[in-house]
């Protein structure tokens, strides 16, 4: 059974590697999440953050499939936790994905590393930026279109911490609203369509475009009962992730309590962690859109 509806606060990180059906709210998205540990466990090994910024405009996904379980990925959930919240503030999210895979290299020598999605969604613009570390492409459906494609940059890129200087695609595409972006790891393309053959990519694909005007809250749902019925072996052998996020019509802007404990977190960290406070990068939509709202409408990011 779903959770009941979490609403984030600006400067939250939510999220880790513990089992979770559930929908968050965040200003601009709806996001359902469902992670399912390998065999009943606790905690497994992929990774999922959702993150939002002082002025509830910048919200930042991770989903990430770390190589390895137990104690190794639990230390690693809390160094991806620390570094969501040390650039939850950032528009452009570059300086945060060559952050995060050198933490990955400088755990190499430990057999540490992890496919990752990385997106960046700015409510006042409707701009997703994503960047794939090795992982599954999202699904993407134009509600305006009814169609579903997969989401993919020009490039393959490495998984995290392969090698220390990767220069990441970042690309970018607007979200109109009632879009859905479905992201997922391994264990659903790598299900069993046949005895021989595993669904891969383009079968995910093949299985969305049989969803009729998707509703977002029961996409995983949909998808997880078609996987499971084509073979018995179908998502019992690893872990189970996957993230729904649904474009709105208009910004779902925070309240001033909300806006005054951001600040007062904001504040709290700059005197706590003066090296690591959550300082937002100097973006004229990032910084002058927080005071002028018409600033923060011109950002388009990298556009595909």
């Amino acid at each position: 059974m779903a959770a009941a509806p979490t609403s984030m606060l600006c400067m939250e990180v939510w999220g880790g590697i513990e089992p979770v059906d559930t929908t968050v709210r965040l200003p601009g998205l709806d996001c359902w999440v469902y992670a399912k540990p390998y065999a009943g466990s606790q905690a497994g090994g992929d990774v999922h953050y959702l993150s939002s910024c002082a002025t509830g405009r910048i919200i930042r996904v991770l989903l990430a499939d770390v190589s390895g379980h137990g104690a190794k990925v639990a230390q690693t959930a809390i160094m991806l936790r620390d570094l969501m919240r040390q650039y939850v503030n950032y528009l452009d999210q570059s300086k945060f994905v060559a952050a995060l895979n050198e933490q990955f290299a400088d755990m190499a020598s430990l057999g540490t590393f992890a496919t990752a999605i990385i997106a960046t969604y700015f409510a006042p613009t409707r701009h997703l930026t994503l960047c794939n570390a090795g992982h599954p492409s999202p699904l993407l459906y134009r509600r305006a279109e009814k169609r579903w494609s997969l989401l993919k940059g020009e490039e393959p890129s490495l998984p995290l911490g392969i090698e220390k200087v990767t220069d990441y695609e970042q690309f970018s595409v607007q979200l109109q609203p009632g879009d859905l972006v479905m992201s997922y790891t391994d264990s659903l393309m790598e299900a069993y369509k046949n005895a021989e053959d595993f669904v891969g990519m383009d079968g995910l694909l093949e299985i969305a475009h049989g969803f009729s005007d998707p509703q977002a809250s029961e996409i995983i749902r949909h998808m997880l009962d078609k996987l499971s019925a084509m073979h018995p072996k179908n998502l019992r052998d690893d872990d189970v992730t996957a993230l729904v996020f649904e474009a709105l019509g208009e910004e779902r802007s925070p309240t001033w309590k909300q806006k005054l404990t951001a600040a007062g977190r904001f504040f709290r960290s700059a005197v706590s962690h003066p090296l690591a406070m959550q300082r937002p990068d100097f973006k004229l939509a990032n910084i002058g859109g927080a005071i002028i709202p018409a600033l923060g409408r011109k950002w388009r990011g990298k556009q595909k």
